[in-house]
C-alpha cells in the first residue's frame, strides 16, 4: 500500500488510486471561458440553471425559479437522449466541483474496481476532502470548503494537506488549524441545522472528525440517476 501523505492518492473504500493532479478538461460549455488551474471560477447559479436543479445548499440556488440561463432561456426544446445523459453527468460534476478530465479519471477507476460501479463512483466522489469538510458542515458550499483545504487548514492524521482531490479513507482523523477555528464556528452558525452523515464522527467541540466507515449511496444528499452517467461514458 502507499505511503500515506498529502500529495498522492490512496488505497481508499476499496480501489486503488492512483496519485490525481487538478488538469483542465478538454471543450465543455460552460467552462471553457472561466476555468483557471483546473476550477470553474464563473459564476456558480448559472451551472444550476444549467442543470435545472440547486448544486448547492444555499439561498442563491435554492431561493429561485431555475431557468436555462440566456436571455431567451427554454424555448420548447426537446432533449435527445445524449443530451438527458450528459445533463445529468454534469449535474453530478457540477455538485462536486470536478473538471471534465478528472471526472473521466474516477469514473474509469469506479469501473475497475469491484463492486457496482455506480456505487464506487458515488464513494470515490464523496471521500474527496474538500467534499467531507462539505458534509461537516464547515463551509456552507463546495468552493467554500476547497478553499478552506487550499490554504493549507487542514491536516489529515497530522499532516497539512492542501490537496482538494485527497482521497480520504476509513480511520483517516481530520483537523483544522487552531487559528481557522474561529471562521469555522461563525461558518457552523450559518449551517444550523446541518445533519453530518453516519460515516463521519464529528466532535464540533474539538473541531475534529474522523472517517469510521465508506460512505453509502443512501447518504448522499444529492440526487441523481447514476445509470444514466454510466451509460454516457459507453
Amino acid at each position: 500500500m502507499p505511503q500515506n501523505h498529502a500529495g498522492r492518492e490512496r488505497v481508499s473504500v476499496g480501489f486503488r488510486f492512483e496519485s490525481a493532479a487538478h488538469v483542465l478538461s478538454g471543450p465543455t460549455w460552460l467552462v471553457e471561458s472561466s476555468c483557471l488551474m483546473g476550477r470553474y471560477t464563473g459564476p456558480k447559479v448559472r451551472l444550476s440553471r444549467r442543470v435545472g436543479v440547486p448544486i448547492a445548499d444555499i439561498q442563491k440556488h435554492t431561493g429561485k425559479e431555475l431557468t436555462l440561463p440566456g436571455m431567451h432561456g427554454y424555448r420548447g426544446r426537446r432533449n435527445t437522449e445524449y443530451g438527458v445523459r450528459l445533463c445529468e453527468k454534469q449535474k453530478l460534476r457540477f455538485h462536486y466541483g470536478v473538471m471534465e478530465k478528472q471526472f473521466r479519471r474516477y469514473m474509469d477507476m469506479a469501473k475497475k474496481s469491484k463492486g457496482n460501479t455506480a456505487n464506487s463512483m458515488m464513494q470515490i466522489l464523496e471521500v474527496r476532502l474538500d467534499n467531507v469538510c462539505r458534509r461537516l458542515g464547515v463551509g456552507r458550499t463546495i468552493w467554500a470548503t476547497r478553499q478552506i483545504v487550499a490554504h493549507g487548514h487542514v491536516s489529515v492524521n497530522g499532516r497539512k494537506t492542501d490537496i482538494a482531490s485527497y482521497l480520504c479513507e476509513p480511520g483517516d482523523v481530520i483537523t483544522f488549524k487552531e487559528k481557522f477555528h474561529k471562521v469555522i464556528r461563525d461558518n457552523m452558525e450559518q449551517n444550523a441545522g446541518h445533519n453530518v452523515p453516519a460515516w463521519l464522527e464529528w466532535n464540533p467541540a474539538q473541531l475534529t472528525a474522523k472517517v469510521t466507515q465508506a460512505p453509502n449511496p443512501e447518504d448522499v444528499p444529492f440526487e441523481v440517476n447514476m445509470n444514466l452517467i454510466i451509460e454516457f461514458y459507453r
